[in-house]
């Protein structure tokens, strides 16, 4: 349950590009995107902190949590699109 996450301090993190993101996002999100984020890391210091990831349809929401995963990150999901990830957690 993402709205349970997030009450629970779950970080959202929208991996769409700068153009993107601007024209709308879910307020607190981090942008960080997804071709930039092994470069990004130094944001996400805490390995166990929950993070969900959310882009445009799901696709690069899911390379995105691959990517984090591999990196030692524990506690990722995918939201897949943000509009319907913002609906769920409203």
């Amino acid at each position: 349950d993402f709205a349970e996450l997030v009450k629970q301090g779950a970080m959202i993190l929208d991996v769409r590009s700068k153009g993107e993101y601007s024209s709308g996002h879910i307020k607190g999100s981090l942008n960080i995107p997804v071709e930039q984020l092994v470069n990004n890391l130094g944001k996400l210091k805490d390995k166990n902190k929950t993070i969900i990831t959310c882009c445009a349809s799901g696709m690069r929401s899911a390379s995105a949590k691959g990517i984090l995963t591999s990196r030692g990150y524990v506690n990722v999901f995918n939201g897949g699109a943000w509009q319907s990830l913002d609906r769920k957690i409203g």
